[in-house]
């Protein structure tokens, strides 16, 4: 059986993606700082046409951005636009939960959230210096890509997702094994019990309810964002997240 011929281009694409965003979101290349293709086609180990192509998947999730000169730039963020980003995604989930609980879920599909639900309560149930982040960040992000699909709206789940590509919109924004634990347990805690209330608004097919708890529980990420910027600035270089962030 002959090899795909698509396969390799397809192969050093992801590899130049995911190369550059982690060089990106590590805050080895900084906000406003021009990308030079040949340099990282170099560091990466790929040729310059999967670069490309990665650069412009960036560019469509909205860590880059073009410059007038020619070719990308990382992208700078305000607080304030870190700020809005976030309460888009709070609108958009909470779109997604009201449309959930008005159209009604099937109960597979139920059945498959609360099972998520519940493997975060076993999470949780250790204390804050023991915790495993990692599963928490995992089970967290299958979550959030549950109730998007709750809606049935494809549209809908395109738009979301495209709002949390960028890191500091993603539900697990400010969930990071290497932040200060006891600084973040408490949220996660809150953050469990508005899982638990969404989920059972949508299963009473409480829409109102249903869309304010979930646009409430975004709203968490914000007050992490408030905490690591005013009280513990020293965390900031810790959050991944806020490495496109400028001031």
């Amino acid at each position: 059986m002959s090899a795909d011929p698509d396969r390799a281009p397809k192969q050093q694409t992801a590899k130049a993606l995911l190369g550059l965003r982690d060089l990106i979101l590590t805050g080895e290349i900084e906000p406003g700082e021009r990308l030079s293709e040949v340099a990282l086609a170099e560091r990466l180990s790929v040729s310059r046409t999967p670069l490309r192509a990665a650069l412009q998947r960036l560019e469509q999730e909205g860590l880059v951005t073009l410059i007038p000169s020619g070719g990308y730039a990382v992208r700078s963020f305000s607080r304030q636009e870190v700020i809005d980003a976030i309460e888009l995604r709070g609108v958009l989930e909470g779109t997604a939960a009201r449309l959930a609980a008005e159209r009604g879920v099937t109960p597979a599909r139920m059945k498959a959230i609360r099972e998520v639900v519940a493997q975060l309560d076993e999470v949780l149930a250790t204390e804050a210096h023991a915790m495993d982040f990692e599963r928490y960040e995992t089970l967290n992000g299958k979550f959030h890509r549950l109730l998007w699909d709750l809606a049935g709206s494809e549209v809908l789940r395109r738009e979301v997702e495209r709002m949390t590509s960028l890191p500091f919109a993603s539900p697990n924004a400010f969930v990071n094994t290497e932040a200060d634990a006891p600084a973040f347990y408490r949220t996660l805690v809150v953050a469990q019990a508005q899982h638990k209330a969404i989920v059972a608004a949508i299963e009473l097919r409480e829409g109102a309810r249903a869309e304010a708890l979930a646009r409430e529980h975004a709203r968490l990420a914000r007050q992490n964002l408030d905490f690591v910027l005013e009280e513990q600035p020293d965390l900031r270089r810790k959050v991944l997240a806020l490495a496109l962030m400028a001031g």
